[in-house]
């Protein structure tokens, strides 16, 4: 079988690029299929920031979208238009020559060129994030005119999305419902192929945070949950891993809070040991597609505390048994949840039993061949 992936780039760090690199890794190793990523805003020289095999190939289609910025509007539309033509056109070309049996889109990256491909081959659309903010630049300070115009696009976007698309692929059964005009929906979650290096056990005086420091991560609130946290033990620390164009903000709003034995660390690739280090593990974003985060540190045997913010915690976090939800927006629960934590050894324990039970549901076997069972049904039912 042949598998085209086709996304903006494999030079992000992120959980979309590394999932779509550890899927097309386990398509060509473990099925034996023909597997070619095409991406179209990576540079040649940008490096790879996951480990891609061998078996898979990667083929190069470099439209400079950001060269419309160099010019004002009107005439900024005019070169958006031109670069829209070009990808339209060498996507085309680039699949005529695959001639895949499957084309695998993401849904928030041109997806609607990629459902509208002219070939033969079967379109399926990965949701790496939920439908409701997807492209909806939420925490972006907008004019009523570009808040008109981007509705309008995103309308238009998913209305392509759904007319088109052989199959629709939500990571959670809440945002399958977001999808109404869909011709099929297949909801299949996230996995993770993270080896566990040791099991946490729960006795450092440690509490994660690991994701993109952006404005939809809500570390600005985890800060001020924190600095409420140490007033109360002011022995524990809390190391955020990640990168992102909120670093400058949030290390000035840390120095400013005052807030003590809060850290802020790049990636790492060896960010396993750290889970096994740690004995909490804390989410406070404003929503999320599936979040890998939690799913690695329940498979480390570390308790979450997360907000039942749209649309993944709940999927994974089982409340009160494996780790604790609060309802979104509610810091005062949130911080009395973290400190019952801190402050019960046991019950860190118990969650952390429970943690590792949990994470199994989403083993990466039992996931994998959800797709495979799906490619198979597309390419031998091909009406």
């Amino acid at each position: 079988m042949k598998i085209a992936y086709i996304l903006g780039s494999l030079a992000t760090q992120g959980g979309t690029c590394r999932m779509v690199i550890e899927k097309a890794n386990l398509y060509a190793n473990k099925f034996g299929y023909d597997v070619t990523i095409v991406t179209f805003y990576q540079k040649p020289d940008q490096e790879i920031v996951y480990s891609l095999s061998d078996a898979v190939k990667h083929k190069f289609i470099y439209i400079p979208f950001a060269n419309q910025y160099k010019h004002k509007y009107p005439m900024r539309l005019w070169y958006k238009w031109l670069l829209h033509k070009q990808l339209v056109k060498e996507l085309n070309e680039t699949v005529q020559t695959i001639d895949p049996d499957i084309i695998i889109g993401v849904a928030q990256v041109e997806a609607d060129i990629i459902s509208t491909l002219k070939c033969r081959a079967k379109k399926v659309i990965e949701c790496h994030e939920a439908k409701v903010f997807s492209l909806s630049k939420i925490g972006h300070r907008q004019s009523l005119l570009s808040r008109m115009v981007n509705s309008i696009n995103r309308f238009r976007y998913f209305y392509t999305i759904e007319r088109h698309a052989d199959v629709i692929c939500p990571l959670t059964e809440a945002d399958k419902q977001l999808w109404k005009r869909a011709k099929h929906l297949k909801v299949i979650p996230n996995f993770s192929t993270m080896p566990v290096s040791r099991y946490s056990d729960c006795t450092p005086k440690r509490v994660i945070a690991i994701g993109r420091l952006e404005w939809e991560k809500g570390y600005s609130r985890l800060i001020h949950i924190w600095k409420l946290v140490s007033a109360k033990h002011h022995d524990w620390n809390l190391d955020i891993y990640g990168e992102g164009d909120m670093e400058n903000t949030l290390r000035v709003l840390i120095q400013q809070s005052g807030v003590r034995n809060l850290t802020i660390h790049h990636f790492t690739p060896n960010i396993s040991e750290e889970y096994a280090k740690s004995s909490i593990c804390l989410l406070t974003s404003y929503f999320e597609g599936f979040s890998l985060v939690l799913l690695e540190a329940q498979k480390h045997g570390v308790p979450c505390v997360a907000f039942d913010c749209p649309f993944g915690p709940r999927g994974i976090i089982s409340d009160s048994y494996s780790g604790f939800l609060v309802e979104d927006g509610e810091i005062r629960v949130f911080v009395n949840r973290v400190c019952r934590l801190i402050e019960d050894e046991n019950l860190r324990h118990q969650f952390s039993a429970a943690a590792i039970e949990r994470a199994k549901i989403f083993n990466v076997e039992i996931v994998i061949n959800q797709w495979k069972e799906l490619f198979e049904s597309l390419t031998t039912n091909p009406s």
